[in-house]
């Protein structure tokens, strides 16, 4: 682990001409009106091994089976049938913007029941509704799990999620959505990071590629980009040359900490004050060993438990950083720590230590 976080570490804090250099304003904003759109749909499962829901537990997947039965001309009205190879599911997707009448884009397939497992399950035609209550997708096609369940009598193993998976391709969209792209005078450019730095820099870089004065910043958040002044064919044409300028990002120093994995991801713009540091490790050992004392043989007497108890407290050496100069970069003390052969949850205490003295100039995010 130690030395998987130093190869981390080690390129993640490489000068700033390897890190972050400039980048395409597509991959920095986000256009106004080029969204895609959330869709969901309640459909049936079918085709499991007996891994399907128990319809005592779940009876809206008796509803939604009766129904589509009845759509199809069969009468079960008043049956009794209790099928262990059907599962009711929830389906989502994301039409991508623009997306026309015939295109396929994926779905995926999650189960609401009691259902032990979709592995080997088809869908059944679902429709897929968006916000405003109408049908923009269908789907339907054979689920594809990365999950999978062993079990006996006594024990059971699962791994992965078997109760979700995904179908490539699995909708058809059979409505579009009514945008008009070439209707907007005006298109606002959404940053990703809000930074007033960055957005500075991308109105300077689109009206030199421009040759002109066709974006204005509007905050940290936001670039207007005037579509009539870019002398353009069409919009499409003035955001497919705006979209591949090239834009030098100013980001936040930010230190970001996965407890569970132990994982460090940090800027190299960090910065620390002046401060020291020690750090030990203190350990309490307490066990109770009770011994059982008899009589002995055809002596009179009661069996006595006697109470023993050992208690020892360990402290191993800490670690000392004695007056860290002003300025000093985070790279520089973790490199330091992580060659003195500190673990990688020991520096995750010692990072929240220096930020909460207020050494430590960044924003600092626990996941």
């Amino acid at each position: 682990m130690k030395t998987f976080l130093a190869t981390v570490l080690t390129i993640l804090l490489l000068p700033m001409v390897c890190a972050a250099g400039a980048i395409r304003l597509k991959d920095l904003v986000e256009f106004d009106g080029v969204r895609g759109n959330d869709l969901i749909g309640y459909g049936l499962v079918v085709g499991l091994n007996g891994t399907g829901d128990g319809l005592r537990n779940a009876p809206f997947t008796e509803e939604i089976m009766s129904n589509i039965l009845e759509r199809l001309g069969v009468n079960v009205a008043g049956e009794q049938f209790r099928p262990k190879n059907v599962a009711a599911v929830f389906v989502t997707a994301s039409l991508p913007p623009f997306a026309r009448v015939g295109a396929q884009v994926d779905v995926t397939v999650s189960a609401i029941g009691d259902s032990k497992s979709l592995l080997g399950g088809t869908l059944i035609m679902t429709p897929l509704n968006a916000a405003d209550g109408q049908i923009y997708a269908v789907a339907q096609g054979t689920i594809l799990s990365g999950g999978v369940v062993a079990e006996g009598q006594a024990a059971s193993v699962t791994k992965g999620v078997p109760t979700s998976g995904v179908i490539p391709s699995g909708a058809r969209v059979e409505r579009e959505i009514d945008f008009d792209l070439t209707s907007l005078s005006n298109v606002r450019l959404a940053l990703r990071e809000p930074d007033f730095t960055t957005a500075g820099r991308i109105e300077t870089a689109i009206n030199r590629e421009f040759g002109r004065a066709v974006a204005v910043m509007r905050d940290s958040g936001t670039v207007v980009l005037d579509i009539l002044a870019t002398r353009s064919a069409s919009t499409a044409h003035a955001l497919s040359r705006a979209e591949n300028v090239l834009v030098e990002p100013q980001r936040k120093a930010r230190v970001v900490v996965d407890q569970r994995s132990g994982t460090i991801v940090m800027g190299s713009d960090v910065r620390l004050s002046r401060v020291a540091v020690s750090q030990g490790n203190l350990t309490l050992r307490i066990e109770e060993a009770p011994a059982v004392v008899q009589p002995n043989p055809f002596a009179q007497g009661e069996t006595v438990i006697v109470p023993r108890t050992g208690a020892s407290i360990d402290e191993e050496e800490g670690v000392s950083l004695a007056e860290v100069p002003e300025s000093t970069s985070l790279s520089e003390v973790v490199a330091g720590l992580n060659a003195l052969g500190v673990a990688p949850r020991d520096m995750i205490d010692i990072l929240k230590s220096l930020k909460a003295a207020g050494a430590l100039h960044a924003e600092f995010v626990v996941r």
